[in-house]
């Protein structure tokens, strides 16, 4: 596996780049949004495994590390390590461990798919929607199930198709005006590479996984407390800029109109909300 002096996987450099640099620095400025989309999301994660006092959790793309500290405070007597490729997101993770007490949690800016942890070290890794953009996923995979111990356990969360996800959908329909957009590929890195389960149990069954299984779980994501609130934040957005750079003034003004009316059309008392779905992974180190 060739990977650079960085320790960075050779087919993780574009990801890396992006998410330790602009798309990383975006993403820890503006933490509190992102932490606030999805809490059931998150609680369905850290329901998923068997914890005792002292267990020893992996968070792999762990981002500003509020699942992290969450898994932290489940294990006192344990420990929780937040791996990420983005060295901002990771000062956001530390600061708030800090902030709360914690001294059985740590950061640490390494890329999952080659990064040399400790042999069986892990009870638990879990993964927030991270483990979606792995270059190569049966390698990290393998890697994580070599960080845990015998029969330690994976929990992941990974998006399932845009159909169901409406937060990027209707947001993506409107920033299209009147284009044909491509679909993204099932089985490519990026938000829909594990949508498929056929093909995301190979992947973890080629890394040497058992006991596979798969949840749906559907709840909804919040953009904002308001209107001008999740325009603000769907403003910042990756895809919003991407779709909207190469648009002419007028055509430019008129995509994001379409975003505000849609958020328009999705406010709730609790928020601008879509309904959104995930997959739960689980699956056994069974050696």
């Amino acid at each position: 596996m060739t990977t650079h002096g960085t320790g960075i996987a050779a087919g993780n450099a574009e990801m890396a780049a992006a998410w330790d640099g602009e798309e990383g620095d975006r993403w820890a400025e503006h933490a509190d949004h992102y932490e606030a989309t999805g809490p059931a999301f998150d609680r369905a994660l850290l329901a998923a495994f068997e914890l005792d006092a002292g267990s020893a959790i992996l968070d792999v793309g762990c981002g500003t590390g509020k699942l992290t500290i969450g898994a932290a405070r489940r294990v006192p007597e344990g420990s929780a390590l937040g791996v990420d490729l983005s060295a901002r997101m990771l000062e956001v993770g530390r600061k708030a461990a800090a902030a709360a007490g914690l001294d059985n949690v740590r950061f640490e800016q390494a890329d999952a798919q080659v990064h040399p942890f400790a042999g069986a070290a892990f009870d638990v890794a879990m993964s927030s929607f991270g483990a979606m953009f792995f270059a190569d996923p049966v390698a990290a995979f393998a890697n994580i199930r070599g960080a845990l111990r015998p029969d330690g356990s994976v929990a992941l969360l990974v998006w399932r198709d845009m159909a169901r996800n409406e937060w990027v959908s209707s947001i993506r329909e409107a920033l299209a005006v009147g284009r044909t957009l491509p679909t993204p590929p099932p089985g490519v890195p990026g938000p829909f590479s594990m949508t498929d389960q056929s093909t995301a149990r190979e992947w973890l069954a080629a890394a040497g996984f058992t006991d596979i299984d798969f949840t749906s779980i559907d709840e909804t994501v919040c953009l904002g407390r308001d209107v001008d609130d999740a325009y603000g934040f769907v403003s910042t957005f990756g895809i919003t800029r991407g779709l909207t750079q190469d648009l002419d003034d007028e055509t430019r003004a008129a995509a994001l109109g379409a975003v505000r009316r849609s958020l328009e059309a999705h406010t709730t008392p609790a928020g601008a909300c879509y309904a959104a779905s995930a997959w739960l992974i689980t699956a056994r180190n069974r050696k």
